[in-house]
């Protein structure tokens, strides 16, 4: 609770949106809606679990200060499901020390996130506890148990669709560990019921004239969608190398080495491992599934994590038993465990999304002008090999040292997942400059006072978390419009056009709702690029973010076209400026050019139907500002073209320049001010 307070904002979006506004609405009594609009396959319980931060303050920082403080005592809950799965294994002394491990591990970095990681951890394993205990004694109790727990942890995360074939494979493991297929015979009512399961859902789906993917709801295009098999065994080995690395290897070892064991092994042992062996295989299979297709730029611990406790506990009964080192097959495995871990594409997945999604990349990352000779691959060696020559040669009195040092790496670990600028605490203070910079993160909220709603309209002209971030902080925010297209990941936010079209200019500069309805509402949040009918109440100056009182329908009065697209300001050879509706004024633009791409000096001409003005400025000059009164004409529209002169073409002037625009000066803002 304490570590989390310096996480000042969300930054993993969309998914900390998703989940604060379903928290939002089930706070307030509306179900599982985003933006007011019901939807499903997300999770349900963890909104559920954050909704009463929303419902007791009104505050967007307090509520999530909150939801950020449940966060952290729930995932720390992982420790209790760890100790009773390692107490069955090891003496109570081992089990605590792998619960200790269980809440040190990096991803307890979540906590300071608003995402299902922090519910489901504990809850996958609480499943893997009732799995445990049905393996051990297969009653009608313990199978209802295990049933339930499965059904809270899918209802936390669809990923746990993935836990049916772990139950229905632990058997077939347990029983090919001890050697004797009579084992199977204790498990016919759980084959029973999860394939009379299957069979009702499949008929009553059909029934329906659904799929059953549809039950996944805003997840069904997983179940759906088309899969390369060599993909997916690709991205499978990588999750399966990345999770070795993200447990230090000598978990992993020992997991093996217990399995070469076989039929010697302990009877809850054996249980423990058959768990442990299915839920890493069917585990990195789904998830290696998914980043194929849908997040190939990744590989994703995120998802994986939770399996640390399973393998940690495997370390740790191991020690218990007296860590027996088969010569041959103690070093065969250890050897393929490190080489998995050496093989991985660091430089592949070594990014901007290991940021919220690889956690075990972050410290190599953050310190990779510290690696042992310059290399990921010398670094992991290193202490990878130190790791697995430990387990190897300790002697077996001393064996706990081991787990004791997976436990000094975890906490050594997790502060650059913390603290570096690749960590944690830097993504969310950046994600804050982005959305909200120089003002309260309840701006909108302490402007707004309780008064109405605020519309948001998106025009792809500022940083998405101008929209992301203003509504996560600020309650009054509501609906979410776009001209052109949604926000990334957007959710539940509806196309406007002006007068039927897209973005050009129309006679009214009113935006349409796709049914030709007009957008009321009391409040909007613009960015600079539009110029609505109202006044400005508050703003954000360093971005230009403005909130308007409107005095009619939703409208832009505005448009300018020669400029490139945001967040480019360079312009090209001329710029228009045109406004609707339009009143006497002035209007004045700051400028800036290019020592870089110019010499000399660089002139603007501005020209109205009546008037023309002029400005002439060093390249080497911040600012220069050109101003030009403004007047109607009959039809209420002003215009102003902008000649920029003299232009150039970066790739003909700039030595390496791939850049083969023509480009003008920088137009870095318009300033309108009306007579009246």
């Amino acid at each position: 609770m304490w570590l989390v307070r310096g996480m000042v904002a969300p930054f993993i979006f969309i998914d900390e949106l998703i989940y604060s506004e379903l928290a939002k609405s089930v706070a307030e009594g509306g179900g599982y809606a985003i933006r007011g609009a019901p939807t499903s396959g997300y999770s349900l319980t963890y909104p559920a679990l954050v909704a009463p931060a929303w419902g007791i303050f009104d505050d967007g920082v307090t509520a999530y200060n909150a939801a950020k403080s449940i966060n952290a005592v729930v995932m720390s809950l992982a420790a209790i499901p760890t100790y009773f799965l390692a107490v069955r294994v090891a003496r109570p002394s081992l089990a605590l020390l792998a619960a200790l491990i269980a809440v040190v591990v990096p991803s307890m970095a979540y906590t300071g996130t608003i995402t299902t990681e922090s519910l489901f951890y504990p809850v996958a394993l609480g499943f893997a506890l009732a799995l445990v205990r049905y393996l051990e004694r297969a009653s009608l109790g313990r199978l209802a148990i295990m049933l339930g727990a499965l059904v809270v942890a899918f209802f936390t995360r669809s990923q746990a669709l993935a836990f049916v074939p772990v139950l229905l494979t632990a058997p077939l493991a347990l029983a090919a560990i001890r050697g004797s297929r009579s084992e199977l015979r204790r498990f016919a009512l759980l084959y029973g019921v999860v394939f009379g399961g299957g069979v009702l859902v499949v008929a009553v789906q059909a029934i329906r004239g659904r799929s059953p993917f549809d039950l996944l709801g805003a997840y069904a295009t997983v179940g759906e969608s088309q899969y390369d098999l060599g993909q997916v065994l690709r991205f499978w080995l990588w999750h399966v190398e990345v999770l070795v690395l993200y447990v230090a290897v000598v978990p992993v070892v020992a997991l093996g080495v217990l399995i070469a064991r076989g039929r010697s092994l302990p009877a809850r042992v054996a249980e423990h491992v058959a768990v442990a062996i299915t839920f890493l295989v069917w585990s990195t299979l789904a998830v290696g599934m998914f980043a194929s297709r849908f997040a190939p730029d990744r590989v994703q611990d995120r998802y994986l994590f939770f399996l640390t406790p399973l393998l940690v506990i495997a370390l740790v009964a191991w020690v218990d038993l007296g860590a027996p080192r088969p010569r041959v097959s103690a070093a065969t495995i250890a050897a393929i465990a490190l080489l998995l871990a050496l093989v991985f594409p660091y430089g592949r997945f070594i990014g901007e999304p290991a940021k919220s999604d690889t956690l075990a990349l972050i410290p190599l990352w953050a310190f990779q002008e510290h690696l042992v000779a310059s290399s990921f691959w010398g670094t992991v060696a290193l202490v990878g090999g130190a790791l697995v020559a430990t387990l190897l040669f300790v002697p077996a009195r001393w064996a706990v040292v081991v787990p004791l040092a997976v436990l000094v790496l975890f906490a050594v670990l997790s502060r650059p997942v913390w603290t570096s600028d690749k960590g944690f605490l830097v993504q969310g203070k950046g994600a804050l400059r982005q959305g909200i910079a120089d003002t309260s993160r309840t701006w909108i909220d302490d402007a707004v006072r309780g008064r109405g709603e605020v519309v948001a309209l998106w025009t792809g002209n500022a940083d998405r978390f101008t929209i992301n971030m203003n509504e996560f902080f600020n309650r009054s925010v509501g609906g979410v419009f776009y001209t052109d297209t949604p926000t990334p990941g957007g959710l539940s936010e509806v196309p406007v056009s002006q007068d039927g079209m897209l973005i050009p200019m129309s006679p009214s500069g009113i935006f349409s709702l796709p049914n030709d309805g007009v957008i009321h509402a009391p409040f909007a949040l613009l960015d600079p690029t539009v110029d609505a009918n109202g006044r400005v109440i508050a703003r954000s100056r360093t971005l230009g973010m403005r909130l308007w009182r409107l005095s009619g329908p939703l409208a832009d009065k505005t448009e300018i076209t020669g400029l490139f697209p945001y967040p480019d300001t360079w312009s090209g050879a001329e710029v228009t400026w045109t406004r609707v509706r339009c009143t006497p004024g002035a209007l004045t633009v700051r400028l800036h050019s290019d020592a870089n791409l110019f010499a000399g000096t660089q002139s603007v001409t501005a020209k109205t139907a009546s008037r023309v003005s002029f400005v002439s400025f060093p390249v080497t000059a911040e600012r220069a500002l050109l101003r030009i009164r403004v007047t109607p004409d009959a039809e209420g529209v002003c215009e102003v073209r902008f000649t920029v002169s003299p232009t150039a073409n970066p790739a003909e002037n700039t030595p390496g320049s791939t850049d083969d625009r023509i480009l003008g000066a920088h137009f870095d803002a318009f300033t309108y001010v009306s007579d009246t």
